[in-house]
C-alpha cells in the first residue's frame, strides 16, 4: 500500500526519507531518521516497532544489511513486513516478506534503497531507482527522494490510487533554530495529488529556510540595525526582530547578519522613511 526511498546524500552529511500511500497520514507510520546514524521506512503491515530498532541497531554500529536481518529474525510477523533502511556510510537494504501484497519489492544502490507493494507493477520502483540515480548528487537531499517518489507516481505507483506523502531529511544542526537535526518535515495526510502538493510545500520551506550565501550576509554594524529597528517601528512593530519574526523569516538572518534580500524588503515597505522621520 506504500512506496518509498530512504537514501544518504553523496557528501555524507544528510539522511532522508520519502514516502507516498493510498493510505491516511502515511507520514506518521512510515519514516524515521537520524542525522550521523541512518534512516528506515517500515511499511506493508508495518512493524512501527522498527524505527526505533532499527535506529538503535545502526547507533550500535550495525550495517544497514545487518539492522535488516536482526529486525526481520527478531519479528513473528516478518512475513507481512517491507523495510529499508540506509545506514551511516551509505550502506543500503531492503526487505519484502513473501506475504505481501503484490506487486511488493524492493532495489537498492548506492546510498539509497527503494521499496513499495500493493503497486501496479516493479516499474515503480525501478523509476525510482534510475530518477535517484540520475539525478544531480550535489542538488540537497530533499529534492532528489521527492524526484524519485514523483518518478515511481508516474509509472503507477499505489495501485489503489493515492492520498498521502511525506518528506523527512535530517542533518545535524539543521533544525529550528539549530536546535536539533531536522532539515525537512513535511506531511500530506490527505490530498487528491498528494506528491505534487508535497513538491509544493517543499518549495514553501525552502524559501521561507534559505542557506543564504555568506556574500549577502550583510553585518549587523550599529547603524544598520538602528535604522532596521526605526523602520520597523514606523510599520507598527517594536524593533526589527519583531518584523522579521512577524513574517516567519527567522531564518534570513544568523549570530551578527542579515541577509541583504530581508534588508531590501524593508526599506521597499518603509520609502518614505527618513532617519529624521
Amino acid at each position: 500500500m506504500t512506496y518509498s526511498i530512504v537514501a544518504r546524500s553523496a557528501d555524507g552529511e544528510s539522511w532522508g526519507v520519502a514516502v507516498a500511500s493510498k493510505f491516511l497520514a502515511v507520514g506518521s507510520a512510515v519514516p524515521a531518521a537520524v542525522a550521523g546514524v541512518g534512516a528506515v521506512a517500515t511499511q506493508a503491515w508495518a512493524n512501527v516497532a522498527y524505527k526505533g530498532l532499527a535506529l538503535a541497531h545502526l547507533d550500535e554500529g550495525a550495517t544497514a544489511s545487518i539492522a535488516v536481518q536482526r529486525l526481520v529474525e527478531e519479528d513473528e510477523g516478518r512475513d507481512h513486513r517491507q523495510v529499508g533502511i540506509v545506514d551511516l556510510e551509505g550502506g543500503a537494504a531492503t526487505f519484502t516478506g513473501p506475504a505481501c501484497l503484490d506487486w511488493a519489492g524492493g532495489l537498492t544502490g548506492d546510498g539509497f534503497a527503494v521499496q513499495g507493494n500493493i503497486l501496479t507493477g516493479p516499474e515503480v520502483v525501478e523509476a525510482m531507482r534510475d530518477t535517484f540515480e540520475e539525478s544531480d548528487p550535489d542538488e540537497p537531499l530533499a529534492r532528489r527522494p521527492l524526484a524519485a517518489l514523483a518518478a515511481g507516481e508516474a509509472a503507477g505507483g499505489d495501485s489503489r490510487g493515492r492520498q498521502s506523502a511525506a518528506l523527512l531529511v535530517v542533518k545535524d544542526g539543521a533544525g529550528y533554530g539549530g536546535f536539533d537535526d531536522v532539515a525537512v518535515d513535511l506531511r500530506v495526510d490527505d490530498h487528491a495529488d498528494p506528491v505534487a502538493e508535497l513538491e509544493r510545500l517543499l518549495g514553501l520551506h525552502e524559501a521561507l529556510t534559505p542557506d543564504v550565501p555568506e556574500d549577502e550576509q550583510v553585518p549587523d554594524t550599529p547603524e544598520l540595525m538602528e535604522e532596521l529597528d526605526a523602520r520597523a517601528r514606523s510599520l507598527g512593530h517594536a524593533h526589527f526582530a519583531a518584523w522579521m519574526g512577524t513574517h516567519n523569516l527567522e531564518a534570513f538572518g544568523g549570530p551578527g547578519w542579515t541577509a541583504a534580500q530581508v534588508i531590501d524588503q524593508l526599506r521597499e515597505d518603509t520609502p518614505d522613511w527618513s532617519p529624521a522621520s
